[in-house]
């Protein structure tokens, strides 16, 4: 978990706490701004969520070349090329 989601769930408690504070009161203004604020939480939960899977992607890539170096140490070749292919339409 990293900092963005993090302040993603922060937000979206404090726009709903706003957002039933303005139901309760009346407060049609502190409303929308607790909407606003949730909305905003969700937004920064995804681009946390995004950063992390990256982050991980990485890792397996990092995982992968190092796999493959030794591949190469030990048997002193390159390892056989994958190839991807693309299914059909």
């Amino acid at each position: 978990m990293n900092k963005n989601r993090v302040n993603g769930a922060i937000d979206k408690v404090v726009g709903t706490a706003k957002r039933k504070a303005g139901e309760w009161t009346g407060d049609t203004p502190l409303q929308v701004k607790g909407i606003v604020q949730q909305v905003k939480g969700g937004l920064e939960n995804a681009l946390g969520r995004a950063k992390d899977v990256i982050d991980e992607a990485n890792i397996n890539v990092d995982i992968h070349v190092e796999i493959e170096q030794d591949i190469q140490q030990q048997t002193g070749k390159a390892p056989k090329a994958v190839t991807h292919h693309t299914p059909p339409l």
